[in-house]
């Protein structure tokens, strides 16, 4: 999977021959089986009610109910004697009234538990049995009201028996609880919001922002919240998510199947979308083209809001408005992914709208690719290098690249004017369950093989108008962005279904390349 070129109609067969492999499938016979559970008795699926989607012994699609036992069986064993983990799950926000958005899960919670409802919780205490700890999960339990016009919920004597937890007890029953515990405990690990402040003594939390990212709504529990966060010394209170973050940062077999398969639909989605394009098609047009590729193969969200953006649109770094017409003779610039079984995907791919780079637009896309492709060899264990040293490397990459078709970037005068102007960001980031994995994350310590990044040479090389730059390329915006497994000698990249050499890239918008439906 390394620098695969889809110039070749029967290479893209191939290609889409292993996304087919990649996709999780259920015995026919077996589903026919369940017809019978519609609607389902639970608030998320199941492999009792879902078995199309879920392979018996998972807890939530391609992750097994072992799996989540060895992460939190990992983080307990990480944590001092005497710790009481408390993690709780993400809010349900609201886009008009009473109508919410549709609810993601916490990443943390979703990572210990699998469970996918809002307005609930984990506790885990550390304890001596052979488990390592015992596991609580509160939740919003069935109600017959409630479930006719939300959908159901999952009881507690379910959550005992598919989630593995010793215990469920009703979301009313956390803050007493809480505080009964955390009298016994000398470590309490607690999600701790970015946005929260930390007081001089540097573990104290604002009482406003741990409220509002811990209270399930009811005002009576935020009173309780109060009472327990305000008993808890500044020495007792530790923040979790440095702790997690240790363990999301390699990514376990599972988790790198579905990754692959997360890259895969985003990576046909931006083959299709380059057929797609047209001058005179709005650039919304072509976002909402390639999130209905990626929704039909299965993609259950965006991983987050697509950047279309043509002609010098481009230069706007994070440009979402996607409300202008592409031109004739214009690049469009699409940096998208989907989110899928809970992982996203993060991949730019640049092309001609016309299918055909001009000259000017060609070399200095090719100066970027040149760059991109050389910074991914970098990224294995064996290479002992750092986030951090590959972006350095990516400096150097570029100014060669760019000096060769005519940017004088060696020279004192311009020196400062590829990070400055041309590069203005980072070479890439850490990506898993969130899109950006990188808030506990070390760009100076090596990579480690099955961690996963994006190598995106500084978002990409944004030319302005400027009398500094070679007139032919001025605004010209490419960004070359691929998801990249780390390997022990050699990387993988998981991107790789999104054409990228400039042949394959003119051949997708051509319609000369196979781009069936996998």
């Amino acid at each position: 999977m390394l620098f695969r070129s889809f110039a070749s109609t029967r290479t893209f067969a191939a290609a889409r021959l292993h996304l087919q492999a990649l996709q999780p499938r259920s015995d026919a016979t077996e589903v026919g089986l369940h017809h019978d559970l519609k609607p389902t008795r639970f608030g998320q699926p199941l492999f009792a009610s879902h078995p199309h989607l879920i392979n018996s012994g998972e807890v939530t699609p391609g992750i097994t109910a072992y799996e989540y036992e060895r992460r939190r069986r990992a983080l307990m064993d990480r944590l001092p004697a005497d710790s009481l983990v408390v993690s709780v799950s993400g809010q349900t926000k609201y886009m008009s009234g009473r109508r919410s958005y549709k609810f993601r899960q916490a990443s943390d919670f979703w990572y210990l538990t699998g469970f996918e409802e809002p307005d609930s919780a984990v506790i885990l205490e550390k304890t001596s049995c052979s488990r390592g700890y015992r596991m609580i999960i509160f939740s919003r339990g069935k109600d017959s009201h409630a479930e006719k016009w939300e959908g159901a919920r999952t009881s507690t004597e379910d959550i005992v028996k598919h989630f593995k937890a010793d215990d469920a007890q009703p979301i009313t029953q956390f803050p007493p609880l809480l505080k009964s515990l955390t009298s016994s405990f000398s470590n309490v690990y607690l999600d701790i919001p970015p946005s929260a402040s930390m007081s001089r003594r540097g573990r104290h939390l604002s009482q406003k922002a741990l409220l509002k990212f811990l209270t399930p709504g009811a005002n009576s529990a935020r009173m309780e919240y109060d009472a327990i966060i305000e008993s808890l010394s500044a020495s007792k209170l530790k923040p979790l998510a440095p702790e997690v973050a240790q363990l999301r940062a390699t990514k376990s077999d599972a988790e790198q199947h579905i990754m692959r398969f997360a890259a895969a639909i985003s990576g046909h989605a931006h083959a299709k979308t380059m057929r797609f394009t047209q001058p005179g098609k709005s650039e919304h047009a072509l976002a909402s083209h390639f999130e209905y590729i990626c929704a039909i193969n299965g993609a259950q969200r965006p991983a987050y809001v697509p950047v279309v953006a043509s002609g010098p649109n481009a230069l706007v770094i994070h440009y979402t408005s996607n409300n202008q017409v592409v031109q004739d003779g214009e690049l469009v610039l699409i940096d998208a992914g989907c989110e899928y079984n809970g992982y996203a995907s993060d991949i730019t791919r640049t092309y001609p709208a016309n299918g055909k780079f001009t000259p000017a637009q060609g070399a200095l896309y090719n100066a970027v690719l040149q760059a991109q492709k050389y910074l991914v060899t970098l990224c294995t264990e064996g290479a002992h290098i750092s986030l951090a040293e590959i972006h350095r490397e990516s400096l150097e990459a570029l100014r060669k690249e760019l000096d060769k078709i005519g940017f004088n970037l060696h020279g004192i005068a311009g020196a400062g004017d590829l990070e400055r102007i041309l590069y203005p960001h980072y070479v890439g980031h850490p990506l898993g369950i969130d899109l950006h994995e990188s808030t506990h994350f070390d760009r100076c310590q090596p990579l480690k093989a099955g961690m996963v990044i994006t190598i995106e040479p500084g978002k990409c090389v944004y030319v302005p108008p400027s009398p500094l730059f070679p007139k032919e390329f001025h605004d010209i915006g490419i960004r070359i962005e691929d998801d990249v497994l780390i390997g022990k000698d050699h990387p993988i990249i998981l991107s790789v279904s999104a054409p990228k050499e400039i042949a394959d890239v003119e051949g997708a918008c051509q319609g000369l390349l196979g781009l069936e439906a996998f």
